[in-house]
């Protein structure tokens, strides 16, 4: 999969002044996926997934009096191919340890919730917001993972793990409340705000 791999070189310039537009440059070409290879120099996957966000960035290169080029690169030889994939794959890895350690603060959030015996929709609420977040950003994350990498595969489990922790304090959320209401009856599970199907 890797060895198949095809890249474009993006060459943005964007006058210095003001910096706002630089700054919307450079964070777009991070947003896209896009690594620094040499100075003034960003490599990214060629492929639909990452178009729209380049075609962006090319936007606010032109939007700041700038111009960007987009080149479509093959790599001599392993070095040179291993120069650009190593860069991507650097930065690929820092954003999937970030990942993995937000999942951990998850599940350490919901395990002192128990503990404290906070069991509210509201919290319930707040939580499944948390966990929805972390959902959008996997699918940003494994957008860019044409190198498959283990670590990708060990955030989807990450993840599985956080949406089974919801389950479990959704399931006290629902014992707890609907216990105190000395209701237990079928009509209570379709009570407003209650837990969402936390699947994938």
């Amino acid at each position: 999969m890797t060895q198949s791999i095809r890249w474009v070189l993006i060459l943005p310039q964007v006058p210095s002044e003001p910096s706002r537009h630089r700054v919307a440059v450079w964070r777009q070409l991070r947003k896209a996926g896009a690594v620094p290879v040499a100075s003034g120099a960003w490599a990214l996957p060629a492929g639909p997934a990452f178009q729209a966000d380049l075609d962006r960035a090319g936007e606010l290169c032109r939007k700041g009096g700038g111009t960007a080029a987009v080149l479509d690169v093959s790599p001599r030889d392993e070095s040179s191919a291993a120069l650009i994939r190593d860069a991507f794959a650097a930065v690929r890895l820092d954003e999937w340890a970030e990942f993995t350690a937000d999942c951990g603060k998850f599940e350490a959030e919901i395990a002192r919730e128990i503990d404290k015996r906070k069991f509210t929709f509201a919290e319930l609420e707040e939580e499944e917001q948390s966990l929805e977040r972390l959902r959008r950003w996997y699918r940003d994350l494994k957008k860019r993972d044409v190198l498959e990498l283990p670590e990708a595969k060990a955030a989807a489990t990450r993840l599985r793990a956080c949406a089974s922790a919801l389950d479990g304090y959704a399931e006290q959320v629902y014992q707890a409340v609907h216990g105190a209401a000395g209701d237990g009856g079928p009509s209570s599970a379709a009570s407003p705000g209650g837990p969402q199907d936390p699947s994938e």
